[in-house]
């Protein structure tokens, strides 16, 4: 098969963009469906579809930040009100999230790590598919991607964690390149 320059281009100079550093517009409901779509294109050993996401868009990312402060102001009675911002702020400005669940399906055949890997796959998918149509996109995952019950507030269910939130935007910045791994220091050919 031969090279395709522009993808070549694009997988050599992929760069998140902060969620601080996404905006209005947002992908329209089709392009939304096409990155979901693309997104959940992934390796996924038997079949077991062992992910599910949740989108928060809309007036829903203001609620589920004032749902994240009101955990946090439960645990700490003393946090003080910045504090307590950051956390009504968390899937803002972004015009939308997608959090992406790991929901293991036991199963010999697909080892939970098998699965897991294959939740993660989505996350990254979900990147590329929406700087392939235009936006931007920042992999996170915060405190409240492991914390059991901000895990559930946003639609875990028993059994399932969060392995990472997707926010897509539209870029207000050019980031700048960070460093690379030296690949003479982290690959080694196995010689028998």
């Amino acid at each position: 098969m031969p090279a395709i320059p522009a993808l070549r281009d694009y997988l050599k100079t992929r760069r998140s963009i902060g969620i601080g550093f996404l905006k209005d517009p947002g992908p329209a409901a089709a392009e939304l469906d096409e990155i979901l779509t693309i997104g959940t294109r992934v390796p996924d050993h038997g079949k077991f579809v062992p992910w599910r996401l949740i989108v928060i868009e809309g007036d829903a990312r203001v609620a589920a930040g004032e749902k994240l402060a009101a955990i946090q102001q439960a645990r700490r009675p003393d946090i003080d009100e910045a504090s307590l911002e950051v956390e009504r702020r968390q899937f803002l400005p972004a015009p939308v999230t997608i959090g992406v669940l790991l929901s293991p399906k036991p199963n010999p055949k697909a080892p939970e790590m098998e699965q897991l890997l294959s939740a993660g796959n989505v996350c990254f998918n979900l990147s590329h598919a929406a700087f392939a149509l235009g936006f931007a996109a920042s992999w996170t995952s915060k405190w409240y991607a492991f914390d059991t019950e901000a895990q559930a507030m946003l639609g875990a269910r028993g059994g399932e964690r969060f392995v990472g939130f997707i926010h897509i935007g539209t870029p207000t910045t050019v980031m700048e390149d960070r460093d690379r791994p030296d690949l003479a220091r982290i690959v080694t050919r196995w010689q028998g």
